[in-house]
């Protein structure tokens, strides 16, 4: 069985070392990619310390993937050695259900599987792109276009497209009033991509320490939530509000600032429930909606979108060496905005 190097986490505790990975022969229908690079999502360093279940160790985190095509199988017709390509979220699905067969792989009827910690079809655990090489199915693999380096483009195949979705899908644009809860990794990127749609962008986070880089990256409006006033001010005024934070909010009181037939839409994932006021709801005719990342098909018309708008990711790229340390970081939010590994200093 082919191995690779690999940082990974040997329990919910331990900090993640060098180590090497099982990676399975190259199948028919499977891509061999040499990985230059991989982001650092926040949900990575929940499912390695066990926030969201027990897992099973050791385990390389990493579903922010950009590398090169080494080899190809027999009957792979969609990527060729050479191309710059790159993996998000998810490796595999049943390709049966009618989500599958939507294009919506991510809603996969069976569950899709994910790139790391997740039962793949044949039985294997998932190993996921801290790691010098991964193999995959050519179905999820993703080109990445000739206008995007592959550093600014590794955190896309996640905070990018998770965020392109919702947008996408509840018609973000010229004429529409968009707010950004958070402006952190997931945020960031929400505010370019927003504002590359042509909606009016407003971010709406605790402080506004972060208030000039909000308007730099493409936000019209930046407001304080701590200040109650905020709340008065904007009270109706949003068509969208994207809520990228991983923690409990007042759901209620953001609902309040849709207006009619608007929608809130949640992609952080907090661990805890969120109360929602069904009035907050009800008198405004309000959605209270969520959103995963999206399919294949999305992905890539979204790295297009970003790279025919210029649009990476705000990056810290570091020697793996540091992955730990960028760990506390993430947690003490010391980061602008996402931490990608150099992979070629894993082992």
């Amino acid at each position: 069985m082919p191995t690779a190097n690999a940082y990974a986490a040997p329990s919910a505790t331990g900090d993640l070392t060098l180590t090497t990975i099982e990676r399975r022969e190259v199948g028919p229908n499977d891509v061999h990619i040499d990985i230059k690079f991989a982001g650092i999502c926040h949900s990575d360093i929940h499912t390695v310390r066990g926030d969201w279940g027990p897992q099973q160790y050791p385990l390389a985190p990493g579903h922010e993937i950009a590398g090169i095509v080494t080899g190809v199988g027999s009957d792979v017709t969609k990527h060729k050695v050479g191309d710059r390509v790159g993996v998000g979220c998810m490796v595999n699905s049943c390709k049966e259900c009618k989500n599958c067969l939507a294009g919506e792989e991510q809603y996969c009827l069976q569950g899709n599987v994910g790139t790391y910690g997740a039962v793949d079809r044949d039985g294997t655990i998932t190993q996921g792109g801290y790691s010098s090489s991964v193999v995959v199915n050519e179905d999820f693999v993703v080109t990445i276009p000739e206008g995007l380096d592959l550093d600014v483009a590794a955190p896309l195949l996640c905070a990018g497209i998770t965020t392109y979705s919702p947008l996408h899908h509840w018609g973000a644009g010229p004429g529409k009033k968009v707010a950004v809860v958070g402006l952190g990794g997931l945020g960031h990127m929400a505010v370019k991509i927003a504002d590359a749609m042509g909606a009016e962008v407003t971010v709406l986070s605790q402080s506004l320490k972060k208030m000039e880089d909000g308007l730099k990256l493409g936000a019209d409006h930046y407001y304080a939530t701590s200040d109650p006033a905020t709340f008065e001010q904007l009270a109706g005024t949003f068509d969208l509000i994207i809520n990228t934070v991983s923690a409990s909010i007042d759901i209620s009181a953001y609902l309040q600032l849709l207006t009619l037939d608007g929608t809130l839409v949640n992609v952080g994932a907090p661990a805890e429930p969120l109360p929602v006021n069904v009035f907050s709801l009800i008198m405004g005719r309000r959605r209270f909606a969520g959103s995963a990342i999206g399919g294949i098909r999305e992905t890539q018309e979204m790295l297009n979108f970003c790279a025919e708008h210029g649009l990476g990711a705000e990056i810290e790229v570091i020697p793996a060496s540091k992955i730990n340390d960028a760990y506390e970081r993430v947690l003490a939010s010391d980061v602008r905005y996402r931490f990608v590994i150099d992979a070629s200093t894993i082992g």
